[in-house]
């Protein structure tokens, strides 16, 4: 079995087990959170295989098994899958065991300060195509739920997000120090946080985000359609 396999089994491990905790529930969000993966996941891959394609980053064929759809190791497929199913989870358990909403009055302060610095390094990086892309797209999902859709549950995001960064950093502090996945440092800025590009913290957002805006969509949605008689 690869690397990246088992490290993808360990990662659902955990929350997989855990989803049957009576105060959490996860198992009832499954109809909601699969088809934000899902959904999630076709614009992640068509983003991936461009950006394979490109150059932007590889895949160690030492540490893959080797089975490839559309230009992706399976292993890469799977991660579209069981991250979001992991960091949902994490959103999950901090809603049902924190009731006191403790980010609330900082989320606007964080929501703008980060499109600020999102935008400001996009502009400025134009030439580096992971950066710019990645950073833009960030910046955008933020602006649209402070701005447009003017969401009540950034404040639990920014919360969920900062502590998925503790498992992202041990997972992702793996696949890019082995090396499992290779970055081209022309495409990215060079800072690396231990040996992760400081990029992909705004593709964790990005994809967290992603994910909750759709299952948060999907769980309003059945609330405000009335049940057949």
């Amino acid at each position: 079995m690869s690397t990246y396999l088992w490290l993808m089994l360990f990662s659902f491990a955990g929350p997989f087990v855990l989803s049957f905790d009576k105060k959490v529930a996860y198992y009832k969000k499954w109809k909601y959170l699969f088809p934000s993966i899902l959904i999630v996941l076709t614009f992640f891959v068509v983003w991936d295989v461009a950006f394979t394609e490109h150059g932007i980053w590889s895949f160690n064929p030492s540490h893959v098994i080797g089975i490839n759809l559309i230009n992706l190791p399976l292993e890469e497929w799977l991660f579209f899958i069981i991250v979001p199913f992991a960091s949902v989870f994490i959103y999950e358990c901090l809603n049902a065991y924190i009731t006191k909403d403790i980010l609330k009055i900082y989320s606007p302060f964080i929501t703008r300060a980060a499109i600020i610095i999102l935008l400001w390094v996009a502009i400025f990086n134009l030439e580096k195509s992971y950066t710019s892309i990645n950073f833009f797209t960030a910046a955008i999902l933020l602006s649209l739920h402070a701005f447009v859709w003017k969401s009540e549950y950034l404040s639990q995001f920014w919360l969920a997000y900062f502590v998925h960064l503790i498992p992202f950093f041990i997972i992702n502090g793996i696949l890019t120090a082995i090396p499992v996945v290779i970055y081209d440092n022309a495409e990215n800025l060079g800072i690396r946080l231990y040996t992760i590009p400081i990029e992909d913290t705004a593709y964790a957002l990005t994809l967290l985000l992603g994910n909750i805006t759709i299952m948060e969509f999907l769980q309003k949605r059945k609330k405000t359609i009335p049940s057949p008689k």
